[in-house]
């Protein structure tokens, strides 16, 4: 071992845990027995939901679940399928609608607008929109598309969905696209490549990954939204017509009917039906995060 230096100065010694007095001791040890209290809690009572979701929801589910519709009052057996081909109908034309819009807007705030006093009141615009209740997107809509057009409809079912979809995409592009480095925007722009084919090629490349899984946590949070189609699409016990006018059967109106009806019948197909949702979302997210944990997403 060679020895230091003489004038070099010595590394102080580390602290000894022991020295820590006894009151901080006591209140660090106070903090991780709350913080472990809090998390064994909060994991027993999400257990607790998922375990009886499970066991309500799977004696519910059989082929004629996902080939029969909804059955009328008192009605025996029926199924659920045309509430999920609702469901899915609406929750595509929401996210076809907000995901354009999405990403654009969050492309100007990262790249054009930046710090400028309009991108600023964007975001704060944008801000509200994310933390707004959904009720309330859903009685814009209906003020704004079921009165003028005299009826409940898919339409206004699927503007309330990409309503509420469009903020988490923005939000998300724009701290994606936030994050790709500068000297990648440089080296375009040192190709003479424009703005835009710089964006397109470089920007949009880099942070595709965290774009896609803004996308898929969109979806995944319109999936099972109740509140707004209450206002816009309501429900109905048969197909749809293709021009989605009328009322259009959806999975998250048809639980909070059916969970409420006398029907034991009716009942059961909600438990199934709520199953099924959580599963979907369950799946989306899984989904996302594989997607910004890819070798692209680090």
């Amino acid at each position: 071992m060679s020895a230091s230096a003489p004038g070099a100065p010595s590394a102080p010694a580390a602290q000894s845990w022991g020295r820590v007095r006894a009151s901080r001791r006591s209140a660090d040890k106070l903090l991780i027995v709350a913080c472990t209290g809090a998390t064994v809690l909060g994991a027993l009572v999400l257990g607790s939901i998922l375990l009886m979701l499970i066991v309500q929801g799977v004696q519910g589910f059989s082929p004629a679940l996902f080939t029969q519709v909804t059955p009328g009052p008192g009605s025996a057996g029926g199924g659920i399928a045309n509430a999920i081909l609702g469901s899915l109908v609406m929750t595509a034309l929401g996210i076809v609608v907000a995901t354009p819009v999405g990403v654009l807007a969050g492309t100007y705030l990262a790249e054009y607008g930046r710090a400028s006093h309009l991108a600023n009141l964007i975001r704060f615009l944008n801000d509200i929109l994310l933390s707004a209740p959904s009720i309330l997107i859903g009685l814009f809509v209906y003020t704004l598309m079921v009165r003028p057009m005299g009826g409940y409809s898919g339409w206004a079912g699927g503007v309330a969905l990409a309503i509420i979809a469009t903020p988490v995409i923005v939000r998300t592009t724009e701290d994606m696209l936030r994050l790709v480095p500068g000297t990648l925007r440089e080296a375009g722009a040192a190709l003479g490549a424009p703005t835009s084919i710089v964006i397109r090629s470089v920007t949009w490349r880099a942070a595709q990954s965290g774009i896609v899984t803004g996308v898929l946590l969109a979806l995944a949070r319109i999936a099972g939204e109740t509140a707004p189609l209450l206002f816009t699409a309501l429900n109905n016990n048969s197909w749809f017509s293709p021009n989605l006018m009328g009322g259009v059967a959806n999975l998250p109106v048809m639980i909070y009917q059916f969970a409420l009806s006398p029907y034991e019948n009716w009942r059961q197909l909600a438990w199934a039906g709520a199953l099924l949702i959580t599963v979907t979302i369950l799946g989306l997210s899984i989904v996302a995060r594989l997607v910004l944990s890819g070798p692209k997403g680090r």
